[in-house]
Parts: C-alpha cells; sequence; structure tokens
C-alpha cells in the first residue's frame, strides 16, 4: 500500500491539545495530530483510492428525502420513526426490515445527495442519524454480517461528506466519535466473523475496506492481512468447482461476486496483491453468472433470492481479466468472440442451462434459454424444495418461471415463507401433496426448517451437439417410495420437451401433481383446448402442449410470483394430476415471437405403455412444417420401437423431417441406433 506524506499536514504545538481520545487507535504519525488537523488530513489525503458500492434502489431521491422526515421504507413497508429513533424497536414483524434500518444503506444516499445539492439537511440527517445510533447500539446487535454491511456503508458516505469533499462540513469532534465507533466495530467483526459462506464474504470484505480505507488505525495493518488470508481460504472453501457458490442461490451466487469484484477492485487501485486462487474462483464464479443469466438480462431466482440484473458485475469482471467471450456476452454480441459452448453444465452444482447460439447477427434478447436444477439442496439454509425444477425463456420473455423466495417472515395466517419454498411452489413433479425432504415446524428455532435427509439428485445424462440438447435427471426423496425422473431435450434450438416418468416398484398408487408457474404477464390471458391426443395452452408468447393420459386431471390454479423481497404478484399455475403407480407425463414447451405456430402432438403407442414414450410433434409456422419424431425408454424392457419407416433402438432418439419427408436433423444417445428405410442413420450425440 502507498505510504502517506504528512508534510501537508502541520503537526501540533504546544497549545495544541493532544487527541488522547483516539491515540489508543490510531498510529504514532496520526496520534500526534489535533483533531482539527485529523479531519484536514482524511480531506486532503491522495493515497488511498476507492469509490463506493452504490444500492441504487436503498439511495434514489424520493427514498432518502422520506428519510429526510424520518419515514424509512424497506421491503415495500414503510414507518415513520420520528425525530428520535428507537433503534432496538422493529416496526415490522419481518426481522429483515430491522435488518435493513442497521445496514444503513440510506447513509450513502445521504451523501449522494449532499455532494449533488449542497442541501445541509442530508449532511445534518447523517450526522443526527449517526451520533443516534452510537449513543443507543452495541456494535453486534441482530448479527456480523449487518455490522459488516453496516461498516461498508458508513465508509462509503464517508468518501461522499469527507474523502471527496473539499469543504469541511463536519466537525472534529464528530470524526473522533465516527473513527471510534467503526474502529470498534470493526475489531467485534474480526472476533465474530460467521463461520462460513456469503455473510462471511461480506464480513471480511468490510475488514478489508477499513484496513485499505482507514490505515492509520493501528490495527490496519492486521486487518488487512487477517482480511486477505481469510477470503483466500473462504473462495476456496465456498465455490464448488464449477464455480458455483455452495448455497445454491443463484441470487446470492452474485451477492458472493459483486463483493469478490469490489474487493479486487480495491486492492488493484491500492497496488494490494492476492492470492492467484483467489482470482480463478472469481473467474469460475463470472462464467456461471454469463450463462445463467436470461436472455432479457435477468437471473432467475433459484432457491432464496430476487430475480434482477447483474450484467454490470460481468462488464466489471471483463475490466478486471478481459477474456474476448466476456467481451461478447457484455456487448450483446456487438464485439468479442462467441462462447463455442452454446449450452452448458455445471456439473457440482447440479445446474444446466439449454439455451440457443450465441450470435451477433440476432436480437439478443431472442434467444431461448432453459435452466434446470438436478443438484443438491445447498449449503446453509437458503435451498429451496426444487429438485428438477426449471425455469424457461424467450424473445425477452419470461415464460416459466421460479416463483422466488417473497419473505423470510413465518408470521401471519398464511407462512408465505413455508409456501413459496415447499415443492409445489416450483416447476416439478410433487408426490402425494409432500415436499420432496421433510420441512417442518422447530419449536427450538421457532420456525420451519428441513429436517431428515434431503432428497437426492443423480445426473443420468448431459448430451449437446451442434443444433440439440438432453439432459436426464433422476430425484429419489427419503418422504416417499416413488422415483422421478424428468427428461428435457431442446430441440433444433426451438422448443423443449419435457418428459417426467414416476416409477414406484412397490405397485404404489400416488397421486403425482405436475406445475408449471407462469410468469405474472399470462395472468388472466390463458386459453386452453384439448382433443383426444393433447391439452394446448396459450398463453402469451408460449404454446404448452400436454399427452392426453388415462386418468389425467388439468387445472389452473392461483398463484403468485415474487421478482423481489417483500413483493409478490398474481400468476397463473398450470396442474397436472393422475394417480397411478408408474406413469410418464410429456410436455412440450413451444416459445414464440409475434406469430403463433399451429402445433399437434400424439402418442404413437395406442397401448400408452407407461415405460416408454413415443411422439409425434407436427409444427407448422409462417416458413415451413416439420415433423418430429421421438423414442424415449423409461426402463430396460422396452427399448426398441418401430414405426412406419423409422426404426429405433436404445434410451433416446429423434428425428426430424421436413413437409416433404426428407430426413434434416436426428439426434440420438450413445446406446441408440436409429434406421429409416433399413439405413442406418449416423448421429453425433456425444
Amino acid at each position: 500500500m502507498s505510504q502517506f506524506n504528512l508534510k501537508t499536514i502541520e503537526l501540533q504545538n504546544v497549545d495544541d491539545p493532544i487527541t488522547t481520545d483516539l491515540a489508543d487507535i490510531l498510529s504514532p504519525p496520526f496520534a500526534r495530530l489535533s483533531t482539527q488537523q485529523l479531519l484536514r488530513h482524511f480531506q486532503q489525503r491522495n493515497s488511498v483510492r476507492y469509490s463506493p458500492l452504490v444500492d441504487c434502489e436503498h439511495t434514489e431521491k424520493q427514498v432518502i428525502d422520506a428519510v429526510l422526515n424520518h419515514s424509512f421504507c424497506f421491503n415495500s413497508e414503510s414507518y415513520q420513526l420520528g425525530n428520535n429513533i428507537n433503534w432496538k424497536k422493529n416496526p415490522s414483524s419481518d426481522i429483515e426490515w430491522l435488518i435493513l434500518l442497521h445496514k444503513c444503506y440510506y447513509f450513502v444516499g445521504l451523501g449522494i445527495h449532499y455532494r449533488q445539492t449542497n442541501d445541509p439537511r442530508y449532511l445534518h440527517k447523517w450526522i443526527s442519524l449517526t451520533q443516534s445510533w452510537i449513543a443507543q447500539t452495541e456494535p453486534g446487535f441482530i448479527a456480523s454480517d449487518v455490522t459488516g454491511r453496516r461498516i461498508q456503508n458508513w465508509i462509503f458516505a464517508f468518501y461522499y461528506f469527507v474523502h471527496t469533499n473539499p469543504q469541511q462540513c463536519i466537525s472534529a469532534g464528530f470524526l473522533q466519535v465516527f473513527l471510534r465507533s467503526l474502529h470498534q466495530q470493526v475489531n467485534y467483526l474480526v472476533d465474530n466473523l460467521t463461520a462460513a459462506r456469503n455473510h462471511r464474504t461480506l464480513e471480511l470484505f468490510a475488514v478489508f475496506l477499513a484496513a485499505v480505507v482507514f490505515p492509520e488505525f493501528r490495527q490496519a495493518s492486521r486487518w488487512l492481512q487477517f482480511s486477505k488470508t481469510e477470503l483466500t481460504r473462504n473462495v476456496k472453501n465456498d465455490f464448488l468447482a464449477d464455480g458455483v457458490h455452495c448455497e445454491l442461490s443463484t441470487f446470492y451466487h452474485h451477492i458472493v461476486l459483486k463483493n469478490l469484484l469490489e474487493i479486487k477492485r480495491l486492492a488493484i487501485a491500492n497496488q494490494i496483491s492476492f492470492d492467484p486462487q483467489f482470482d480463478q474462483a472469481i473467474k469460475r464464479a463470472i462464467t456461471f453468472s454469463a450463462y445463467v443469466h436470461k436472455p432479457d438480462g435477468n437471473i432467475p431466482s433459484l432457491s432464496d433470492g430476487d430475480t434482477g440484473c447483474f450484467l454490470d458485475l460481468l462488464k466489471r469482471g471483463y475490466e478486471l481479466f478481459g477474456g474476448e467471450k466476456l467481451r461478447f456476452i457484455t456487448s450483446q454480441g456487438r464485439a468479442g468472440i462467441a462462447p463455442k459452448s452454446r449450452s452448458r453444465g455445471f456439473t457440482q452444482s447440479g445446474y444446466y442451462i439449454l439455451r440457443s447460439p450465441w450470435q451477433a447477427n440476432q436480437q439478443w434478447q431472442d434467444a431461448r434459454y432453459l435452466v434446470f436444477d438436478c443438484g443438491p439442496l445447498g449449503a446453509g439454509n437458503h435451498g429451496h424444495l426444487d429438485l428438477l425444477n426449471i425455469e424457461a425463456a424467450a424473445f425477452g420473455r419470461s415464460l416459466i418461471v421460479d416463483p422466488g423466495r417473497y419473505t423470510y417472515d413465518e408470521s401471519g395466517d398464511t407462512n408465505w415463507r413455508v409456501l413459496f419454498r415447499s415443492t409445489a411452489y416450483h416447476n416439478t413433479v410433487q408426490v402425494d401433496g409432500r415436499n420432496q425432504s421433510r420441512y417442518e415446524f422447530s419449536p427450538r428455532r421457532n420456525k420451519f426448517k428441513v429436517t431428515g435427509v434431503a432428497a437426492e439428485a443423480e445426473l443420468g445424462c448431459f448430451s449437446s451437439n451442434r443444433d440439440c440438447d438432453y439432459v436426464h435427471g433422476i430425484a429419489r426423496s427419503h418422504e416417499y417410495s416413488a422415483i422421478h425422473e424428468r427428461k428435457i431435450f431442446f430441440a433444433a434450438g426451438e422448443y423443449w420437451l419435457i418428459c417426467d416418468y414416476l416409477d414406484d416398484d412397490s405397485d404404489q398408487q400416488h397421486n403425482y401433481s405436475l406445475r408449471f408457474h407462469l410468469s405474472a404477464d399470462a395472468q388472466n390471458s390463458i386459453s386452453t383446448c384439448v382433443d383426444k391426443h393433447s391439452w394446448m395452452i396459450e398463453t402469451p408468447h408460449m404454446h404448452l402442449l400436454q399427452t392426453q393420459r388415462t386418468s389425467t386431471h388439468y387445472s389452473v390454479e392461483q398463484g403468485f410470483v415474487s421478482p423481489q423481497y417483500g413483493v409478490k404478484h398474481e400468476a397463473p399455475i398450470l396442474r397436472f394430476d393422475r394417480i397411478a403407480n408408474r406413469t410418464a407425463f410429456e410436455t412440450l414447451i413451444y416459445p414464440y415471437k409475434n406469430i403463433a405456430p399451429r402445433i399437434r402432438m400424439k402418442t404413437l403407442d395406442q397401448q400408452k405403455h407407461s415405460h416408454s414414450s413415443t411422439l409425434h410433434c407436427r409444427i407448422q409456422t409462417v416458413d415451413t412444417v416439420v415433423n418430429d419424431y421421438y423414442f424415449i425408454s423409461h426402463d430396460k424392457t422396452r427399448k426398441f420401437w418401430k414405426h412406419g419407416c423409422i426404426s429405433c433402438d436404445g434410451s433416446f432418439c429423434y428425428l426430424r423431417f421436413d413437409k416433404s419427408g426428407q430426413l434434416i436433423n436426428v439426434f440420438a444417445l450413445a446406446d441408440s441406433h436409429i434406421t429409416v428405410n433399413g439405413q442406418p442413420i449416423q448421429t453425433d450425440g456425444e
């Protein structure tokens, strides 16, 4: 780190009082300064380089102006706290509200709008709130992660009011109070770090930030070395080998990535080096971020978290590390080199993305995208009971969505936390109305908790070629004896065929409930028609077809989706119920931009055996007509199928014929073989 030049600061003389109140926390050169000299030092120093990490949601002018009038709004709940805040009283039933009050994001907003307007009300509010908080609150109130985020926001507010402010706007006395409290909070944090995961990362970021921005503290060098060592250890422990954060929440993955990128940027600006493993972990995390973003620029809210756009993190990653593939994605194809892998599996986390090619010569948002969850519950307490869940998007719209988290609060007549976390609130199959893993009330914790053995995920296969993708996942629950297998095929970059196979070897009957949660755009915009072959459901910019099988009940339920914490919108749920011991659901999802295609889907096996799915899909668009054929084996007893001139042997075969009957596309797994008119067809499933 750069050394300070104290020549510009006139040292105190015998008549200038010593800053004895800070002598115990400042290193000797700075402990000799008077409080006024110390204030001038912080305004004039140029060897510390940093900039605030601004949360726009909490720093908008209307939000900050409300704070001037003692009104605070978090998670869509507003409360008038009065001029004399009781910092330990929560007006909300949700602890997250009080947490946000104590994280002090609005301090940064007060600084921003003070510098933009020079209105002293913003300054006075920052000073009065800071003094009030210090007078009432101990450093570790609520939790260490709250302390960590508050430290960051106090330092970011300091940037506007002091660090870059040529005018002296605070008193030397307030500076003393501010520095002592900050020092106390950082020391508390060092001694009380969360054991692991995303909270520990943000806490270590706070320690690192304090060490870099305030090297005047006696403890700064210790904080710096400690935070560097622990951050490197933390990224090694918290990120899986595929680059996904161990909590398996897409939202918290990006929160952690945001912190790590800011740490890296701060380190470069102040000539601080990190272990190369630190950089490698960040790069792998960036790769997952690049793939998991939907074409509209938002992430799916898998497990706990919000949706939202984190493309700025990819841009920051390119600025720090370069890379032509990342440049292609951040520029939406206007520069750089397209990634070779159109679709990608992240093996350790169990996330698989099936999407259309990365192309520069089309509307970026027009890409087709599906994410599939075939992984474990995740570390910590953010995992949802959502094994084999999907989300699908195309043409700039989210079509089938993960409903999100909505809240952590479990009070009220409806336990929304439990509902949004449940298996029923995901795009998968629920068995007998149960969750995939036991989820029950814990009297000790006074809230619901995942108990017992979590449902187990297994990848059957992931195969991808130039045009098509196939992924097969298996879910085994300890709550029931039926096994759920889901096979997803991305056909020629156009649509997805999803085959759900449920089987109980004990021949026990189950109620199987397949659900698809649609976006809020589909509310009151669903039309359904049915023939002897399938249900045909039209929603905005999507056709969903489901084959007719015996004793199936179809319904549309009222549900909700939550794009951000505390906000929920009405949205429909498509539900298919069937009572059986062994059965298969075949679903075709076809997105379109403007003109709806005409699609017919039917089973070709007249006996409709549950141990195989044999399908014909006729698709007519404005430009063409194609006929797609599928043979999907669900067990080892039936692996051969013949229809007309087509013969298939193996576990999965796909053929596409044009309207003249010419074979134009084919896909088969490695164990599968296809003949047409007696001639073997070469395939390249890998």
